[in-house]
C-alpha cells in the first residue's frame, strides 16, 4: 500500500499551546487526524514522527527509501535555516519531498527568510497554517 510520511522537527509537539497568534491553537494531533482522513480517500496510509533532534529526523528521512513510500512532508522547524544534515538526508532519498511552514516564514524575522532545504525539495509551502500539510498532501497525487 502506498504511504507518506510526515516529519515535523523542534517545538512542533507545542501546537496549540505555543504562540498561537502566530501558529494557531490547533494541535499536532488534529493535523494528524485531519491528514489520516485524507489518505483514506486516496487509499493509503500516513505515518506521523516529531522529534526535537536533528538526529531523529535523518534517521527517519533514511527509513523512507521504501518503495511504498510516495512521498514526505518535512517541516523542519528552525532546522530549516540552518541544517545542512538535514538537507543532504533530503537529497540522499528517492521520495520527494515537500517542505511545510505553518506562518509564512519569509513575513517573519530576516533569518527565517532562507531554508538550506527548500532546493533538494519538490516544493515549498509557507503561510497555510495547518492547511498547508494537507496541500503538501495533495502534491503527490498530481
Amino acid at each position: 500500500m502506498k504511504r507518506i510520511v510526515v516529519l515535523n522537527g523542534p517545538n512542533l509537539n507545542l501546537l496549540g499551546k505555543r504562540e498561537v497568534s502566530i501558529y494557531g491553537t490547533d494541535s499536532l494531533k488534529e493535523m494528524e487526524n485531519s491528514l489520516k482522513q485524507l489518505a483514506h480517500t486516496k487509499n493509503c496510509t500516513v505515518d506521523f514522527f516529531q522529534s526535537n533532534h536533528e538526529g531523529d529526523i535523518i534517521d527517519w528521512l533514511h527509513q523512507c527509501s521504501t518503495e511504498e513510500t510516495i512521498g514526505v512532508i518535512l517541516n523542519p522547524g528552525a532546522f530549516t535555516h540552518y541544517s545542512y544534515a538535514i538537507r543532504d538526508a533530503v537529497a540522499a532519498i528517492q521520495p520527494p519531498v515537500v517542505e511545510v511552514h505553518i506562518s509564512n516564514v519569509h513575513a517573519r524575522e530576516s533569518f527565517r527568510h532562507q531554508s538550506v532545504i527548500a532546493p533538494v525539495c519538490k516544493g515549498q509551502i509557507v503561510g497555510f497554517g495547518l492547511k498547508g500539510y494537507e496541500l503538501a498532501f495533495l502534491s503527490f497525487f498530481l
